[in-house]
């Protein structure tokens, strides 16, 4: 066996990448990661609701309904012992309309289908018990839906990847690799060019997923190609009068305005979302509320399970950007976690579209991965 410089490579130290690496480690691999920006989780990570998911939407059998059940356990779990913030705060899911409870019964069915057996019809007038503020003909109960601090958990995912020997390397960009006996990755650091090698590679990029995917399988296959989809924030001004989240029923591929609550129980509202059709692996998150028309729908969505929603009490927040793999009017796809048997390339782990659930599944996520490897 060809020597090289570490066993394993992450690219990638968003939530899914770093969930990884400790997952490796944990196994015994000497484990680096290669970031590209100057700090862990300044992608996707950063910018999302911070949403622990039941595992509610997902088709039966598939990896997101299998991962994000069996993550959200293992996030509250670890949450717990390593201090991690986070809040088992329930959610629900609002029906406004008669016409739409049937789609109320058969997102019950479909988490059930899941494992998720803690769910509660709620009537219009139970709804009002819970949240006197939420207008509605009907909701689903989910008590295990939590929010968590992302970013305290990507510090301590880093923390478990240190204590067990591994390590990150920030600023450092992945030019090429070149896939044989091992692979050879070719990285730029501050303007300077070096290689390294290593025995087992996992791409965990986000939006840089495709272009890596390419560099790595050249003519074998042809990598998902990724799609960087803007969602705006906009928080609450002054004290939230809510307990719980709120979602209206989901629509195909977007869980649509929905108010969550921080560990601090600030309230946001959001994302919209705003489909790329073209390639873009350069995240914008330039907030652009098109002269008050994003605040406009953002209210008028708000009101339809929140009525009385006052005037002027919301405020630009944030942008997030989703590494979505199809685009406006495809079918959703479930998670891409691609090895040899689909791209030919022995060792490697690619990921694509780790969007929603991607936080509550990525220990999950990283124990997937891991046993992957141990083939």
């Amino acid at each position: 066996m060809a020597t090289t410089d570490v066993e394993s490579v992450v690219i990638g130290a968003g939530v899914v990448g770093l969930g990884i690496a400790r997952a490796l480690a944990a196994a015994g691999h000497d484990v680096l990661v290669l970031e590209r920006h100057d700090g862990i989780g300044q992608e996707t990570s950063s910018r999302s609701s911070e949403v622990i998911h039941a595992g509610l939407y997902y088709p039966r059998g598939s990896l997101k309904a299998k991962l994000c059940v069996a993550g959200r356990d293992l996030l509250y779990a670890f949450a717990a012992e390593n201090g991690v913030p986070h809040r088992r705060v329930g959610k629900l899911v609002v029906a406004t309309d008669p016409s739409e409870l049937d789609r109320l019964d058969a997102l019950a069915r479909t988490a059930l289908d899941n494992g998720v057996s803690d769910l509660t019809r709620l009537t219009a007038a139970e709804v009002r018990a819970l949240e006197p503020e939420i207008a509605s003909v009907g909701a689903l109960l989910s008590p295990s839906t939590g929010v968590i601090d992302s970013h305290a958990l990507m510090v301590a995912l880093e923390g478990h990847l240190s204590a067990a020997g591994g390590s990150i390397v920030l600023n450092t960009a992945v030019d090429g690799i070149l896939a044989g006996d091992v692979f050879r990755l070719i990285t730029t650091s501050d303007g300077q060019r070096s290689e390294l090698s290593a025995r087992n590679l996992v791409i965990a990029a986000g939006l840089g997923a495709s272009r890596l995917g390419r560099m790595v399988a050249r003519e074998r296959y042809e990598p998902p190609q990724v799609y960087a989809s803007r969602g705006h924030y906009f928080t609450l001004d002054g004290r939230a009068p809510f307990h719980h989240l709120v979602y209206p029923l989901p629509q195909p591929g977007f869980l649509g305005v929905h108010l969550t609550l921080d560990v601090a129980g600030q309230a946001r509202f959001g994302p919209d979302l705003e489909w790329s059709d073209a390639p873009n692996e350069r995240a914008d998150y330039t907030f652009d509320d098109g002269g008050g028309a994003r605040l406009a729908c953002f209210e008028a969505d708000i009101r339809r399970y929140w009525p009385d929603l006052p005037e002027g009490r919301l405020s630009p927040g944030y942008v997030g950007v989703r590494p979505k793999i199809y685009r406006r009017g495809d079918a959703v796809p479930d998670f891409a976690i691609h090895d040899t048997r689909v791209h030919g390339v022995p060792r490697l782990v690619a990921l694509y579209g780790i969007e929603s659930p991607g936080l509550t599944s990525s220990l999950a996520i990283g124990d997937y991965v891991a046993e992957m490897l141990a083939k």
